[in-house]
């Protein structure tokens, strides 16, 4: 084990999954969102000014303020200790609990609880744009829905929807570590061919019937979401809801315009330590249309 790594806190509208994949570079060994940044960590001596300039690049955004980086030595028993702190339980809403495997946490009747090990991590539940949806899905989940969630990452959207009764749940994402890793946790949760886990890019959406989705969750970033609009387009005009976040506040305007043009329009949005969460749905026909 190295005796020293390196710890980056990097400010970013990516989150983890998004970020690692950007990165590509396999000497990440760890990654995760707390307290509004992503954390990257790096052996010691794989870390050095070429590596802190590519992240720069990646994580860099020419219409959005200069992300803050912060680089930092720790030594390796301090790295264990956070990394322990880093995925303590954690309640979201009502009734979801998300723990790893080692840490019991408190429940009561009625609670939902799912187990998460981070990996080469892709979303615990902590960052505040997961929690949006996660509690948006505890309010918008009836029963019998499908669910599709784009980049599913740890396929934690996908699994809570199904535990709050949804019916079937389809996740994709770019990432093959991504979904490895979902797929680990789909079986060490217990669930079975009513979770799908796809590697796919926005291409896959053409591939699902339009008439079996009913709700459409998306932890993605601004211009991901607007390249989307066309493939959720068949989605809306069949009445499927679709609640997006990994948004600020400037992106609304942009999303809701770009929405607009397929004719759909904003329900709720939502606002959490600075992100942005919103509900797209298509308009209901006037009264005494042809539709």
């Amino acid at each position: 084990m190295p005796s020293e790594w390196i710890e980056v806190a990097v400010t970013t509208e990516l989150d983890a999954g998004e970020l690692l994949s950007r990165l590509e570079d396999p000497d990440v060994t760890g990654a995760w969102e707390q307290e509004g940044a992503v954390r990257l960590y790096w052996p010691a001596d794989k870390w050095n000014g070429d590596v802190l300039a590519h992240l720069k690049t990646v994580v860099t955004d020419p219409a959005a303020v200069a992300p803050h980086v912060l680089v930092q030595s720790i030594p390796a028993q301090d790295w264990n200790a956070i990394w322990a702190q880093s995925v303590a339980p954690i309640r979201i809403g009502r009734r979801i609990i998300v723990r790893p495997s080692w840490a019991p946490a408190e429940s009561a009747p009625g609670d939902i609880e799912l187990i998460l090990d981070p990996k080469q991590a892709f979303g615990t539940g902590h960052h505040a744009t997961t929690q949006l949806l996660i509690e948006w899905l505890e309010e918008r989940i009836q029963g019998r829905e499908g669910v599709l969630d784009i980049g599913t990452g740890s396929g934690l959207l996908a699994m809570v929807a199904l535990r709050l009764g949804a019916e079937t749940a389809i996740g994709f994402d770019i990432d093959p570590v991504a979904i490895e890793c979902a797929r680990d946790y789909g079986a060490m949760n217990k669930f079975g061919p009513e979770l799908s886990l796809c590697i796919g890019d926005l291409g896959f959406v053409q591939e699902i019937p339009a008439t079996t989705i009913d709700l459409i969750v998306a932890n993605l970033d601004r211009r991901t979401l607007l390249e989307a609009v066309n493939v959720l387009a068949p989605f809306l005009d069949r009445g499927a809801v679709l609640l997006v976040s990994g948004l600020l506040r400037a992106d609304r305007d942009e999303i809701a315009q770009a929405y607009a043009a397929v004719g759909a329009s904003v329900g709720q949005v939502r606002e959490r330590e600075g992100w942005l969460a919103m509900e797209l749905l298509k308009a209901e026909p006037c009264e005494g249309s042809d539709r």
